[in-house]
């Protein structure tokens, strides 16, 4: 498996796996699939594996740690706090207080089973608290060796500088694929002027490019709700869509291989960490490694999907904060 570094020395497989749909957000999971999955992912050296304390919520973490108990040498792990959820799932804000920082890294290393983590994410940021307050208490984590490196979700730039200049970031996790150029605007050059690494969650359109969306989704997925996957948007952006499968197609590959080479080649500093609960997926997104693009393919795909021809936002209204200011 190639490896690629973010930050200063976080080596990592250059393609992560996301976990998250594997426990909410897409529909129905299947536990022993996903267990099986996971393990699939380290035989082929898929190693940097992603969670956070929300997804479920918790039983991602749960069966994360279940699934690496045997192999946790072999695991980069990574989790996130913030995003505060009630056992029953209610959804409690974000939260970035310092004694909630330090209550949560405990909650996730018991769930994981495990003595440390390896990336830390700040999932969002709680704009009633301070950046350097939350950061301060996760410099403590650092400092008390409960975690290697820190990272950061969705900020703004001047909010990732603020952050930095507290402990170093490793690493922020943004969505980033053809359809979502969002960081090419400002987040992607102060993450190479600091020397941050770029974890492109996503990177499949959330499905849209992989050739398989029918519009139809079952009970308790998110795009169910998602401006880009209702009515014209969803239409709009399956021709979209549609035009980078064809060039898939004249190159032998799959949708979905194609965008992950995308995102790829946008620079060594980027890792994709595409989600799926399914072994048979896994493979698949594993061989897009193998691709390598042309100057002229790169041209055909801007020239198919352009930056901001995509129908519709990422999010509904209000759900996360602007991160171009």
């Amino acid at each position: 498996m190639k490896q690629r570094t973010l930050g200063q020395g976080l080596t990592v497989s250059s393609l992560g796996l996301g976990c998250m749909g594997m426990s909410e957000f897409y529909g129905a999971g299947d536990d022993a699939e996903s267990v099986a999955t996971l393990h699939r992912a380290l035989d082929l050296g898929v190693t940097f594996l992603d969670t956070a304390d929300m997804y479920g919520p918790f039983t991602n973490e749960r069966l994360v740690g279940t699934a690496i108990a045997e192999r946790r040498d072999e695991v980069v792990l990574a989790t996130k706090f913030g995003v505060e959820r009630g056992e029953d799932g209610a959804r409690l804000g974000i939260n970035g207080r310092p004694d909630y920082v330090r209550h949560a890294c405990d909650a996730s290393l018991r769930r994981l089973g495990v003595d440390h983590i390896d990336l830390y994410y700040q999932h969002r940021v709680d704009p009633a608290v301070p950046i350097e307050e939350t950061w301060g208490a996760m410099a403590e984590l650092v400092a008390a060796g409960k975690v290697r490196h820190l990272g950061i979700s969705e900020a703004a730039p001047s909010v990732v500088r603020r952050a930095h200049a507290v402990h170093p970031i490793t690493a922020g996790q943004y969505e980033y694929s053809l359809f979502t150029r969002d960081p090419e605007d400002a987040i992607l050059g102060t993450f190479r002027e600091l020397g941050i690494g770029l974890v492109a969650y996503s990177p499949l359109g959330r499905g849209m490019l992989t050739g398989a969306l029918t519009g139809r989704f079952g009970h308790g997925d998110f795009r169910t709700a998602a401006p880009r996957f209702q009515g014209e948007n969803f239409e709009a952006n399956q021709r979209l869509a549609g035009r980078v499968e064809e060039i898939a197609g004249a190159k032998g590959v799959t949708a979905a291989q194609l965008s992950l080479a995308w995102v790829l080649a946008q620079g060594e500093d980027i890792v994709p960490i595409p989600g799926t609960k399914r072994r048979s997926y896994l493979e698949q997104n594993v061989a897009a490694l193998d691709i390598a693009l042309t100057v002229e393919e790169l041209a055909e795909l801007e020239k198919a999907a352009p930056r901001d021809a995509v129908a519709g936002a990422r999010y509904p209204a209000g759900s996360l904060p602007d991160i171009s200011s």
